[in-house]
């Protein structure tokens, strides 16, 4: 019986969207992502988050923070999440991505059926947040290659959706970015 219920859908309704928030550590890619997850699942969209910590422990443990493990990183999470998309999951993406290069490429991946979200939260107050403490190990001298300190962190040119975290609260980011995939969702399927 469930598979004569899922044939009756459309394409649209059964194929998947990448989320994909970019920014600092500390910017709140996370809580934001976590909270659209929570919101999509009940809108009945089937998500889930691919969270960069989680990540490192398992996929991608194996890297470094060197700027081509951070490039392999970003690869292997754009190629998890294009096979999510594709089998009709919306994978929310959290994840620095501090390079425009990874960043296109997970797009490219993902096809027609991708938002960029930029979490633009000023190095300031991702120092004050740093949930980590990657910013105080930085400071005194025990961590290297920090994004947006000591390592570019390349700002999104055209994300389609940018949340400045200073001036947006947390259910307002999810509105827009919900409403950015239910349009998506809506769009012919082009790949």
């Amino acid at each position: 019986m469930f598979w004569k219920k899922r044939r009756k859908q459309t394409a649209t309704q059964t194929r998947g969207v990448t989320i994909w928030l970019t920014g600092l550590s500390g910017a709140g890619k996370t809580t934001i992502g976590q909270a659209v997850v929570t919101r999509l699942n009940e809108l009945e969209v089937p998500s889930t988050l691919l969270d960069s910590d989680s990540l490192r422990l398992g996929l991608c443990a194996d890297l470094g923070y060197d700027e081509e493990d951070r490039a392999e990183n970003v690869r292997r999470v754009a190629e998890v999440a294009a096979l999510m998309r594709t089998a009709g999951i919306c994978p929310v993406v959290a994840l620095m991505s501090p390079y425009k290069e990874g960043r296109d490429l997970a797009r490219y991946r993902s096809s027609s059926r991708f938002i960029e979200v930029y979490v633009d939260t000023p190095l300031a107050v991702c120092r004050e947040r740093d949930p980590k403490g990657l910013y105080d190990l930085y400071a005194a001298g025990r961590l290297k290659n920090l994004s947006g300190v000591d390592l570019p962190y390349e700002v999104p040119q055209m994300p389609e959706i940018t949340i400045r975290t200073e001036h947006t609260p947390v259910p307002a980011a999810v509105a827009q970015i919900v409403d950015a995939v239910a349009s998506l969702r809506q769009q012919p399927i082009s790949a």
